[in-house]
């Protein structure tokens, strides 16, 4: 199993890291970067590696850091002064120095939890605030505490929040990527781009990080998950190369770990979709609490992994079912809903969009009361009680 020695562990990108570890030796590197592609591909890590190869005093030409200088070793334990990273939380109410505050305690907490190995995704409401900005700023605007230059990386970035009162966070950003200080290298993560401001994204250097090979992230998962080789397989291939999405779902699976509650709520939700009677959908709807949007996105990131086993069930593809002690139950649902394997993609869609309306504070019960409904329909309910 992961150490606490692990969480900057990054797996392949090989071409990006000699790329960016040549620009760092000859003096070619940006200032402010944006590591774009797919949600759990490793952009943070390699955002948390390029500091390491930054920060590193005795790299020289090599691309990989040394893991043995001061710099290397504090950075291990994410406790290097030079190295700040900041990513998408909870808001907290309030305004001031004391709210700022709070938003720091906020991250040092969340930075605890990822030294355990444990990267929770952005989900619900989470967002990058303009106290957490102006605080970047200020940290900026100091000489590094050890070495010659400070990292700053920012995750999620696409979850600036552009309007809260005034100014805006994503502006105090942009005021900062206008006037760097020499110092200093900022490195953006996004999964959607395309969620960032124009002004912001022109004044980054792009750089696309893809998915890995499904062979090596089942290898990651056998050497460093406990995974048989079977189930790391059966893992890699739903998480479509992405090492975060295959962590989520090796975390998602069976009857312990942080994601249990979440994979129990989801089979629920798709239990009222099966049920033979259609106001089981209504009573599902009715259940939810009208807020806790977190818990409730959380719920809906569940039931996509068990409509992409359920379509694999219906499409006589067991072998690439997840939740691999379920199949029994998969089989009767999908006997239940005999549209799952031709609908099963467009029902996975639907919910996808259902999240993206709790990312905009959506009611969740009226999400559910249109989303319930929607996918009966695509699935088609034959009136059977899964």
């Amino acid at each position: 199993m992961t150490t606490a020695a692990e969480p900057l562990l990054l797996v392949g990108h090989e071409r990006i890291r000699d790329g960016l570890a040549r620009a760092i030796h000859t003096g070619r590197l940006p200032g402010s970067l944006l590591l774009h592609g797919p949600a759990g591909v490793g952009k943070q890590r390699i955002g948390i590696w390029l500091a390491r190869r930054i920060l590193c005093e005795a790299a020289g030409a090599a691309t990989e850091p040394c893991g043995e200088c001061p710099s290397c070793r504090l950075l291990q334990r994410l406790e290097h002064p030079d190295f700040h990273w900041f990513f998408p939380v909870e808001n907290i109410p309030g305004r001031g120095e004391k709210r700022a505050d709070a938003f720091e305690d906020a991250r040092a907490e969340a930075l605890a939890t990822r030294r355990e190995y444990r990267w929770p995704t952005s989900r619900g409401m989470a967002g990058l605030y303009l106290d957490q900005m102006l605080t970047l700023r200020r940290l900026a605007a100091k000489k590094p505490a050890m070495g010659r230059r400070k990292v700053f990386l920012l995750g999620d970035a696409e979850r600036l929040v552009t309007q809260e009162a005034s100014p805006e966070a994503a502006n105090a950003l942009l005021k900062l990527l206008e006037e760097p200080p020499d110092d200093t290298t900022l490195v953006l993560t996004a999964s959607d781009p395309d969620g960032l401001l124009p002004t912001i994204r022109s004044r980054l250097l792009p750089v696309r990080v893809d998915a890995l090979p499904e062979a090596d992230v089942a290898r990651w998962l056998t050497e460093h998950m406990d995974l048989d080789a079977a189930r790391a397989a059966s893992v890699a291939r739903a998480s479509r190369g992405a090492i975060g999405i295959a962590l989520d779902l090796a975390a998602a699976t069976g009857d312990a770990g942080p994601y249990a509650e979440e994979l129990q709520a989801g089979r629920a939700l798709l239990e009222a979709v099966a049920h033979r009677s259609p106001a089981a959908a209504s009573a599902a709807a009715n259940r939810q609490s009208p807020s806790r949007a977190r818990e409730f996105a959380g719920s809906l990131h569940s039931l996509v992994l068990w409509l992409r086993d359920l379509t694999a069930v219906a499409s006589d593809a067991e072998d690439l079912v997840v939740n691999a002690e379920a199949i029994p139950w998969l089989r009767s649902v999908a006997a239940t809903l005999p549209a799952a394997g031709a609908a099963g993609p467009a029902a996975i869609d639907a919910v996808q969009q259902a999240a993206s309306l709790a990312a905009g504070n959506v009611n969740p019960q009226l999400i559910l009361a249109d989303l319930l409904p929607t996918l009966r329909a695509l699935l088609g309910s034959s009136g059977n009680r899964s």
